[in-house]
């Protein structure tokens, strides 16, 4: 349990606080999925010190994925690091039925929580999101976490019909990625007894000062030790060091965001010359050109981090 950063809510099973990167999806040259990749993903940033793991999240490119390839991402990171942290499944789609069916594979497949992201392409009202979630707690015995990413969705959660849906047994914490740190306050302030995740690295010590136990972080996947020192400072009460590690993380973030949508994370763990390969990303997504690449390597190494 946390010492000085906030504590997760008692609603919350597994307690999930610190850092749970949204691990990568490895893929082979020909886009088919790499489950060794995967695995060896998860184990990197366990061994650099996280606090749990969350495949399958928008940095896990779940959308692009067959419910096969879902179940079996999955199976290859509990096998890998089941037994040492939390492996929260992402299994979000744009209907109930499928998510509930991605749902009930990920559970067999070992998950110890499942992360929900709310419904998207089609607008929702209130009524319609309660019930979702209401569909998919009554559907699995696991904890299940919200997942609020309005800029990808389309779909943003009123601060009511979040409490609702923090009523519904099983539902255990909330994922924000709004970025909206006034609804989160104000969603922090209602719902005490679930756990909040803050997932922008632009938020990161700003979601602990709110009241966020954990930090969903997106650079976590390429400087896993980087992320873990700006929690450990925050929760020893260092909170001029945790201030300059967040302006560190800007600084990677920035880098990261270089070329096309989402390629940098991968293109950065290639620099770093890890011992495993994740591939690029599936199409339609790409990876970084040969100018981009050279200018993140430049970037990286101005900042002492390769």
């Amino acid at each position: 349990m946390p010492d000085i950063a906030p504590s997760p809510g008692r609603d919350d099973p597994l307690s999930l606080a610190g850092v749970v990167p949204p691990t990568v999806t490895a893929f082979e040259a020909d886009g088919t999925l790499d489950e060794a990749g995967t695995a060896a993903h998860a184990r990197f940033v366990v061994d650099g010190g996280v606090d749990g793991v969350f495949p399958l999240g928008t940095n896990g490119e779940f959308p692009l994925l067959s419910g096969d390839e879902r179940e079996r991402v999955v199976r290859a990171v509990v096998d890998e690091v089941g037994d040492e942290v939390p492996v929260i499944a992402g299994v979000g789609a744009p209907g109930t039925k499928q998510t509930v069916s991605h749902a009930r594979r990920a559970a067999d497949a070992g998950a110890d929580g499942l992360v929900v992201v709310t419904p998207y392409y089609f607008p929702l009202d209130d009524e319609a999101a309660v019930a979702h979630y209401r569909r998919v707690v009554e559907a699995v015995d696991l904890p299940v976490y919200v997942y609020h990413i309005p800029s990808k969705t389309g779909n943003s959660l009123s601060l009511s019909a979040l409490s609702e849906i923090a009523a519904l047994d099983g539902l255990a914490g909330l994922k924000d990625s709004s970025k909206d740190v006034p609804w989160l306050g104000q969603a922090i302030d209602d719902n005490p007894d679930l756990t909040f995740l803050v997932g922008s690295d632009s938020l990161l010590k700003p979601g602990l000062d709110v009241g966020c136990t954990g930090m969903v972080s997106a650079v976590a996947n390429v400087f896993p030790e980087l992320v873990v020192d700006l929690y450990e400072a925050y929760d020893d009460g260092d909170r001029e060091r945790a201030t300059e590690l967040q302006s560190r993380v800007y600084d990677v973030r920035s880098a990261l965001k270089r070329g096309p949508y989402m390629a940098g994370v991968k293109a950065a763990l290639s620099l770093r010359n890890v011992d495993f390969d994740v591939g690029s990303l599936r199409e339609p997504l790409r990876g970084m050109d040969d100018a981009d690449r050279e200018a993140l390597e430049a970037d990286l190494q101005d900042l002492d981090l390769l």
